[in-house]
């Protein structure tokens, strides 16, 4: 089991930081953090803490810290539909309509889908069932044969995205399960002849052909800026936009 210390090297190091330069960020001396490190003095909670934000150091891992610490956790992890979460649980639903008759959905930072608004469930339509068991998993869907693969045009461009996407978090917050995934369906290929050429230099759009007809999609993430539960602070919202007028004519008929 790693001490305190030595979590706090490995976030530092993660982040590509010296020590000065986490000591400057978090107001205090190199040696304190050059101490801290070597186990030579006992950080209290609030140091760890103090630390851990100036590092960018996920809510989950920041428990992990303060237990490493000698210290109990700071921050709770309930179901997104516990009573206390119930104001942030509506804020979501209401985001999701409110993009409505456009596809949103949230997924937790494993990519499982843990809630979406009706514009999907026609998508939902095209996939095999047995995909849609819980947890349903974005990236699984998204890439399955069964699932959305056979209805996207430009395969090798969503894969990258994910690829790109998902090494991103991966350098932020190692996951071992996210890692496996990672592995399984996202290690670079040589080849894919699925791509197409994608006429655009703003965004890479998502395109499917449903019903003999192209949709093209880009999406942007949401997440909340201030979360002080291991959930709210986990979960995205990805809202879908027609990137054409031809694609929004498609889901305001």
């Amino acid at each position: 089991m790693h001490t305190v210390g030595e979590l706090l090297r490995q976030w530092r190091q993660c982040r590509g930081l010296s020590q000065l330069d986490l000591a400057i960020a978090a107001d205090v001396s190199a040696r304190h953090v050059s101490l801290v490190e070597t186990g030579k003095s006992k950080p209290s909670a609030d140091m760890i803490l103090r630390l851990a934000d100036r590092l960018h150091v996920p809510l989950r891992d920041r428990n992990r810290l303060l237990l490493a610490g000698g210290f109990a956790p700071r921050y709770a992890e309930r179901p997104l539909g516990d009573n206390a979460l119930s104001v942030v649980h509506d804020a979501i639903r209401r985001v999701l309509r409110a993009h409505e008759p456009y596809p949103a959905l949230v997924f937790d930072r494993r990519w499982n889908i843990v809630m979406t608004n009706r514009a999907v469930d026609p998508f939902f339509a095209q996939v095999a069932p047995d995909l849609l068991r819980p947890p349903v998993n974005l990236v699984r869907l998204g890439l399955d044969p069964r699932g959305f693969a056979r209805l996207v045009v430009n395969l090798a461009d969503v894969r990258a995205v994910f690829r790109t996407r998902i090494s991103r978090q991966l350098a932020t917050a190692p996951d071992p399960e996210l890692t496996v995934l990672y592995e399984e369906l996202l290690a670079p290929e040589p080849d894919d002849s699925s791509s197409q050429p994608v006429d655009t230099d703003v965004v890479i759009p998502m395109i499917l052909r449903i019903g003999g007809r192209e949709l093209r999609l880009f999406s942007t993430i949401t997440t909340f800026g201030t979360p002080m539960d291991i959930t709210i602070d986990e979960v995205a919202i990805e809202s879908y936009y027609p990137a054409d007028a031809e694609s929004a004519a498609y889901f305001t008929e």
